[in-house]
């Protein structure tokens, strides 16, 4: 369970000094005696029109709106996820305008993010088209701290309206998205309520991964001076489904 709020700013998109921090910031901070909080930043990127915006209003309010208004620049949203009795999260969930990829701003709204979900419609085979666009758009201008790409998740949205693209290719979506390196990739609906919690989870859980990696990382460069140490690394593995 969690709770959310959505504000909105067409201009700098910057969210005042002290009201949030980034994966990239130290991420963890005593909230209770047994709770430690991590804030991430998350982007929602794509092609216009795809349900970038209901896909968060959704995930963040748990409503869906019919009436469609076109982002204008970047829009942001707050969600809190109780993850365990130990830990909360924190997701800042940045809405960038589908025609953001052809302007000059991407780069200052990607700054600091940690993961990103890509997004298409399937009833628009061009959508899905424009995504290979937006994931090398996206891994030119961010990477993790130690040069790694940031986990993305690709969303197959409004999987209610019917998916004959997605039927007559089928095993299509996970091939590309192993070829292109998405972490998983999930059929949703924003308008039905399928599969975005899902989506968030396993994409909040590669954020996670990929932070104890940077941790695990730092201290790996840190030389002590003891005979015998040494550390085993975990694959994360994915998390494929639809």
């Amino acid at each position: 369970m969690g709770e959310g709020r959505y504000c909105s700013d067409t201009a700098a998109a910057v969210i005042p000094k002290g009201q949030c921090r980034t994966g990239y910031e130290p991420t963890t901070s005593k909230m209770q005696k047994s709770q430690i909080e991590h804030l991430y930043k998350i982007l929602v990127i794509g092609d216009l029109g795809v349900g970038k915006t209901s896909i968060i209003k959704r995930y963040v309010h748990q409503n869906f709106s019919q009436h469609y208004r076109a982002t204008i620049g970047v829009d942001f949203a707050l969600k809190v996820l109780n993850w365990d009795s130990e830990t909360v999260v924190r997701l800042q969930l940045w809405d960038i305008a589908g025609q953001e990829r052809f302007g000059n701003m991407t780069r200052v709204y990607y700054r600091e993010a940690f993961g990103a979900f890509i997004v298409f419609d399937v009833t628009r085979a061009a959508t899905f088209e424009a995504v290979s666009k937006w994931k090398d758009d996206l891994d030119s201008k961010l990477t993790l701290p130690n040069g790694k790409p940031v986990s993305v998740v690709l969303l197959a949205n409004k999987c209610d309206q019917g998916s004959e693209f997605l039927a007559a290719n089928p095993g299509k979506m996970e091939r590309f998205c192993k070829d292109h390196g998405f972490v998983s990739c999930f059929e949703t609906s924003a308008k039905e309520n399928v599969n975005i919690d899902e989506a968030a989870r396993c994409l909040v859980k590669h954020i996670i991964a990929s932070e104890n990696d940077l941790a695990q990382s730092v201290e790996s460069d840190t030389v002590t001076p003891t005979l015998n140490s040494f550390r085993s690394n975990g694959n994360c593995s994915s998390c494929f489904k639809s």
